[in-house]
């Protein structure tokens, strides 16, 4: 399954990238994209661990920038 989800009150490009690193290290993300200029994330899992792997991903990004919150479009 392939989402883009919208990110609110991403602060930086650094961020960003870390959000990113520790997004791809998720157990069954083929590919994840976090873009500070267009304020999205791009995440692509296994159909079968989906919902656990946007739950993890939401956790990576809190990590992060506990400010940064992940909004389904």
């Amino acid at each position: 399954m392939k989402k883009t989800f919208a990110m609110e009150n991403l602060d930086c490009a650094n961020c960003a990238a870390k959000m990113e690193k520790n997004i791809l290290k998720i157990d069954g993300v083929r590919s994840a994209t976090v873009s500070f200029f267009a304020q999205k994330l791009v995440l692509e899992g296994d159909d079968a661990r989906w919902d656990e792997i946007v739950k993890e991903a939401c956790k990576a990004v809190s990590r992060v920038d506990a400010d940064c919150k992940v909004i389904a479009k």
